[in-house]
C-alpha cells in the first residue's frame, strides 16, 4: 500500500510461511521459541514478496529510544523501539502481536521510520520520539503521513484499574472500557493523539483487533505464538507532487 508518493507500507499475516505450530506459520519474531532457520525463512520471504533489498529488525525492549539506520543490524540488533532511514529498498519493521505499529513518512524529506508502540512506549511517548528524531534530519511533521497498524483494541484490551489510571493520566486518549464493562486501554488512539500534538495532520489507522483477528497473531489470545510485522520502506525517487 501506498502510504504517500515513494512510500510504502505493508502489514503481514500469520500465513504463508514455514514455521510449525504453534507458531503457524509465518512467524517473524526471533526471540519467541521459534526454529530460528523458519524465521530467518520467513524473513527472507517477506523481502522476496516486499521487493526490498533488506529488512531491519529491531530487539523491541518497550521503551523510546529510537535510531537513525542504513542497513539492517544483523544478528545481534541493539534494544530499541524506533528506526528511521533515507536508504531506498530497506524496510523498517516493527513486530507486534498486540501491540500497535507506528510508520511514519515524509515523502519531501525522504525519510520513513517505524516504531512499536505497546502500553510502555506508548505511556513512554516513543512515537513523539519518531517524529523528533526525524525532525532533527530534516523531516517537518506537518508533511509526515502516520500508519497505525493492528493491535490490541480498546474494547479488548482489558487491564486493572490502577493500571488505565496510571496511562491515562499520561496519554489521556488511552481511557477506554471493554465491551464487558472492565477497565480497558485505547492504546491506538492514544498514539493517534500523540502523533497529532506532535504536529503530524496525516494519521491512518489499519483497525484490526489482535485479539478479534484470527489471521493476526495475538499474544492475549495464544501463547505461545509469534510475531507479525508492519514495515514501511521508501521506493526509488519518485515526485511528492
Amino acid at each position: 500500500m501506498q502510504l504517500a508518493p515513494g512510500v510504502r507500507v505493508a502489514v503481514t499475516d500469520r500465513h504463508g510461511g514455514v514455521s510449525a505450530p504453534p507458531y503457524a506459520s509465518r512467524n517473524l519474531g526471533g526471540l519467541v521459541g521459534d526454529d530460528p532457520a523458519a524465521v530467518r525463512a520467513n524473513r527472507e520471504r517477506v523481502a522476496a514478496e516486499l521487493g526490498v533489498r533488506a529488512i531491519v529488525f529491531m530487539r523491541q525492549v518497550h521503551g523510546a529510544d529510537v535510531a537513525y539506520v542504513s542497513e539492517p543490524f544483523g544478528d545481534d540488533p541493539p534494544p530499541l523501539d524506533g528506526v528511521f532511514t533515507d536508504a531506498p529498498g530497506l524496510a523498517l519493521a516493527s513486530l507486534g502481536a498486540d501491540c500497535p505499529a507506528v510508520l511514519v513518512a515524509d515523502p519531501v524529506a525522504r525519510l520513513v521510520g517505524a516504531a512499536h508502540s505497546g502500553r510502555p512506549g506508548t505511556e513512554a511517548g516513543v512515537a513523539v520520539a519518531l517524529v523528533r528524531a526525524m525532525a532533527v534530519k530534516g523531516a517537518e511533521p506537518e508533511r509526515m503521513a502516520a500508519l497505525v497498524g493492528p493491535g490490541a483494541c480498546g474494547r479488548c484490551y482489558e487491564v486493572p484499574d490502577d493500571l488505565r489510571e496510571r496511562v491515562a493520566a499520561r496519554v489521556p486518549r488511552t481511557w477506554s472500557v471493554t465491551s464487558w464493562g472492565t477497565p480497558a486501554l485505547d492504546l491506538r488512539a492514544g498514539i493517534e493523539a500523540q502523533l497529532r500534538a506532535a504536529g503530524v495532520r496525516d494519521v491512518r489507522h489499519d483497525a484490526r483487533c489482535t485479539i478479534e483477528s484470527d489471521e493476526l497473531y495475538s499474544h492475549r489470545r495464544e501463547q505461545p505464538g509469534g510475531r507479525f510485522a508492519g514495515l514501511i520502506w521508501l521506493t526509488a525517487d519518485e515526485s511528492p507532487c
